[in-house]
């Protein structure tokens, strides 16, 4: 496990853990390679590093977070989207297929 900022000097998808601030409020989108509901939004690490966070809401409950909130985050970092750096898999996988993941904010574990 890394933290982002190890993650993104490796410059390939690893796992991270790391905790931030959310910068932005949260879009909905239909993801088209997952065909279901995601929820985005932007953190600063405290590490000083921008990201973005996917979280799949088939998946997980949605993370009512708004701009200024604390959160920590264990997924996968993908350090070259198209966007920008952004971390997904933070939540379960029911294929246990790939290691599992997490949103903790406010004393509750989404996952």
């Amino acid at each position: 496990m890394n933290t982002l900022s190890a993650g993104l000097a490796l410059h390939v998808p690893s796992e991270v853990s790391f905790a931030g601030t959310v910068t932005s409020q949260p879009h909905f989108f239909f993801g088209s390679n997952t065909h279901a509901m995601h929820e985005a939004f932007d953190v600063r690490s405290d590490d000083g590093h921008s990201v973005e966070i996917v979280d799949n809401v088939k998946l997980a409950p949605r993370v009512p977070v708004s701009v200024g909130d604390h959160i920590d985050v264990r997924g996968e970092l993908v350090p070259d989207a198209s966007h920008g750096p952004l971390v997904h898999w933070t939540h379960h996988d029911p294929s246990n297929e790939h290691q599992d993941g997490y949103i903790d904010f406010a004393g509750r574990r989404y996952a």
